[in-house]
């Protein structure tokens, strides 16, 4: 069989990448949102807030146990869930509608993959080098100078990493508490992996998979097409005004050759090393350091910047025509982008109207169905419910619990003095009902009657209810 006859292999081994080191108002940028968005997430859980005495003082505290999300002076309980979920749906729109505007910007400047990647990246030039240098280095053979170089550098990879998982893991419990618990060994197993398994994931992302994470596992790459239009803001190169591209060495063509001078510089910054001259590629995440060494490269030769710039394809349709490009608010504040901030604040408005108007007292009615009614000696008729009293203040309060309905029901309290039961600050207390109605009430031979639990405070006359049903004979 001969060579060509052999089944060739659709496995292609990664070529490392290393971008070279460039400056320029883009990397600046990159720069501060690494550094406020690091300092954020390692920073925040060591923040103090004071609650009072049966409050954790922790600012931001993911409290599973006690099942509750402090944020500050906001504190979520189980049931306001839709919180959460409010804020999620707005992150959603959020990136819609920033991708709609501005293409890939998250991917490029924000995104945890990104930014670790771009830490790991600045750790490796330092150590190694910049990206000849590293290229070198690749291609040497073992030696003892590249073994250091590879152990130091791989050894602050790990120590960032270790750092990124330690950091995770405080924000589920007290800070200080679990640092002293890690330390001494008596934290919980569950910390310990959880450090383990974002260590590794940490180490292995930003260190060597890297780009590879964006084009293979991430889905948003293939999403983002479906949020972008022509009028979206992106990263593009201007071949008309670039090609042909030439080294405009002194000559009978020299004139004719575009302002590209085919140097390589945008390919040698990218951290996904494409060449943005092919045109827009899913690979791209926009990150504009190609802009950087381009305008450098352009003032440099004397020709203006711009050459690599963020644009949108309309631009290129009115430059090619000679027309003045779209100002960049025509571009960002079209009809599209105007309904993603119009959702986006909607949402959040009413996110705040409801944290505002929210009661600090609640009750949850679950009625007991084993058996959904009992027949007593005298002929009536109870049910028994389950009620949850939730007490969201700093202080104790006393509950007065009632109940309204058509029909004639009777109220009882299981271990509690009357219709007032105090409940602990801060805290949800359980309570068995009994609803009784007498023999030959129409509640006792109906199939089911609707009616209300209230739950007043005692002091603020706060009040709160839930609808449930009682259940007769049916007879």
């Amino acid at each position: 069989m001969s060579s060509s006859d052999q089944p060739q292999s659709l496995y292609a081994a990664r070529e490392p990448i290393f971008p070279k080191r460039v400056k320029g108002p883009f990397r600046n940028l990159k720069w501060i949102i690494m550094v406020v968005t690091l300092g954020i997430y390692y920073l925040t859980p060591w923040i103090r807030w004071d609650r009072g005495p049966s409050l954790p003082d922790q600012a931001v505290l993911i409290d599973l146990a006690n099942r509750r999300f402090f944020f500050f002076w906001i504190e979520i309980w189980p049931h306001e869930f839709y919180f959460v979920a409010g804020l999620l749906i707005m992150a959603g729109l959020g990136l819609f509608l920033f991708t709609s505007a501005l293409g890939r910007v998250w991917c490029g400047y924000a995104c945890p993959q990104t930014v670790w990647t771009d830490l790991f990246v600045h750790v490796e030039r330092w150590v190694e080098g910049d990206r000849n240098a590293q290229l070198r280095l690749l291609k040497a053979p073992w030696t003892a100078r590249k073994a250091r170089l590879r152990i130091t550098k791989w050894t602050i990879w790990l120590l960032i990493a270790v750092a990124t998982g330690g950091a995770w893991v405080f924000y589920f419990t007290d800070a200080p508490t679990l640092l002293v618990d890690l330390f001494t060994l008596n934290a919980h197993p569950v910390a310990y992996t959880t450090i383990a398994i974002l260590t590794a994931t940490t180490f292995v992302f930003g260190g060597f998979m890297r780009e590879q994470i964006c084009n293979y596992m991430c889905p948003w790459p293939r999403i983002q097409a479906a949020m972008m239009d022509e009028d979206t803001i992106t990263v593009a190169y201007r071949d008309w005004r670039g090609e042909p591209r030439g080294k405009h060495r002194k000559g009978a063509d020299a004139d004719q050759l575009g302002d590209c001078i085919d140097c390589m510089a945008c390919v040698n910054v990218c951290p996904a090393g494409i060449d943005i001259r092919d045109g827009q590629q899913m690979e791209c995440i926009t990150c504009a350091l190609c802009i950087d060494a381009c305008d450098d490269i352009m003032a440099k030769i004397g020709k203006p910047r711009g050459l690599i710039d963020y644009m949108a394809l309309t631009d290129e349709t009115n430059e090619r025509a000679g027309n003045p490009p779209k100002s960049v608010w025509r571009h960002i504040f079209r009809p599209r982008t105007i309904i993603y901030t119009a959702l986006w604040s909607a949402i959040g408005i009413a996110l705040v109207v409801l944290l505002f108007i929210r009661s600090e007292i609640d009750i949850t009615v679950e009625p007991v169905r084993s058996p959904t009614f009992v027949t007593l000696s005298d002929g009536s008729i109870r049910n028994a419910y389950d009620l949850r009293l939730r007490n969201m203040a700093n202080e104790d309060r006393v509950f007065e619990i009632t109940l309204t309905s058509e029909a004639d029901l009777a109220l009882d309290l299981e271990g509690a003095e009357g219709d007032r039961v105090t409940v602990p600050a801060d805290s949800t207390q359980q309570l068995r009902a009994y609803v009784t109605a007498e023999p030959g009430d129409p509640a006792a031979e109906a199939d089911r009657t609707d009616f209300r639990f209230w739950v007043e405070d005692a002091i603020s006359d706060i009040r709160a209810y839930q609808d449930t049903v009682f259940d007769g004979t049916g007879e």
